[in-house]
């Protein structure tokens, strides 16, 4: 049986990922989205041909719904949250699911307190990759994993655009993500999950440091060290401000697994994924590293049988967004000044 869902936000990320895997979803149906724009709304409606599009609330809660994702930019999720909790709809949110710790809390209990199922969107560990080093890592394919390396090192599309008026700019989505708290807050917390993810340890020590590119309150680039209790060691490193002046930008996308018995070594962008072990080298299919698809396919299926063991339940989201937060604050409190 089909379910019918209700999207809050009409904003990028639900025009690339979200809406167009709802769409394809087996056991979804897209029934309404919301906003409070009209603008984004009319370009919704007319680019995937959505025929309930609403900027009240009670109209969108009282449309037919039976599920609500949350795509709205980080600072509304709270709120988004809590109108699902007061009208009784279960939700998936976006990452990261809020903006301190006690405001996540305060979420996953307005849910609780319903009995609502509740998820955090982190559509990274759907992808194939992720998947198959999670099974590599159960299956001890490189041994005990003591060293994971995760970078994510991007240009978030520029430091400037072009405005309707022909003038340079600062981009704005770019600034508006720094605004939010910059790269570790916002893509990091992919990362972060990941590691545990794999490890299925949680943290028990973090260290961060950042680096300014730009002049933000917020580091532009960041690396934040984690210790699990497992023993292993995972560092995340992310960038908002590589090559983002440059005529040709480019990205460096890996994930490097260090075990006791060998390697896991993938690159987003050379399209490179093997194990090294003694057996020694083996080539893996190489994919994206996001599935929007594949986490709405999951979705799909708690909505029916009311769980899932692969979609990342709230409590670890709002963990995952507090030690974003947190190493976040830290390299803004440790920074040094300039001489």
């Amino acid at each position: 049986m089909t379910k019918k869902i209700g999207l809050m936000g009409c904003g990028q990320v639900a025009t690339y990922g979200h809406i167009p895997a709802i769409l394809d979803a087996e056991g979804l149906e897209l029934h309404a989205v919301y906003d409070p724009s009209e603008e984004n709304l009319k370009k919704v409606a007319e680019k995937f041909g959505i025929s309930r599009s609403y900027s009240s609330l009670d109209d969108f809660f009282g449309s037919g719904i039976e599920a609500v994702t949350i795509t709205s930019p980080a600072p509304f999720h709270r709120d988004n949250v809590l109108d699902c909790a007061k009208y009784g709809f279960p939700v998936l949110c976006e990452k990261p699911l809020a903006m301190t710790r006690s405001e996540g809390e305060g979420m996953v209990e307005a849910m609780s307190s319903r009995g609502l199922s509740f998820y955090c969107g982190f559509c990274y560990r759907f992808s194939p990759v992720a998947l198959k080093i999670r099974e590599l890592v159960t299956e001890n394919a490189i041994g005990s994993v003591k060293s994971l390396r995760l970078i994510y090192n991007w240009h978030l599309h520029g430091k400037y655009e072009i405005d309707p008026s022909g003038t340079r700019i600062l981009q704005k989505r770019r600034e508006g993500r720094m605004e939010e708290g910059g790269p570790m807050v916002d893509c990091g917390t992919h990362q972060i999950e990941l590691a545990h993810f794999w490890t299925g340890s949680p943290v028990v020590r973090s260290v961060a440091h950042g680096a300014w590119v730009d002049d933000y309150e917020a580091p532009d680039h960041m690396w934040l060290h984690l210790d699990h209790a497992s023993g292993a060691h995972s560092v995340v490193e992310i960038s908002y401000s590589y090559s983002h002046t440059s005529l040709n930008q480019r990205s460096d996308f890996v994930y490097e697994l260090i075990g006791s018995g060998g390697i896991i070594h993938y690159e987003r962008d050379a399209k490179v994924f093997f194990l090294e072990n003694e057996q020694g080298r083996t080539d893996l299919d190489w994919s994206h590293e996001k599935a929007f698809e594949g986490m709405y396919e999951e979705w799909a299926k708690a909505l029916h049988s009311g769980h899932s063991e692969l979609l990342t339940t709230a409590s670890e989201g709002v963990r995952v967004a507090d030690l974003a937060r947190e190493a976040t604050d830290a390299a803004i409190r440790d920074r040094l000044p300039v001489a």
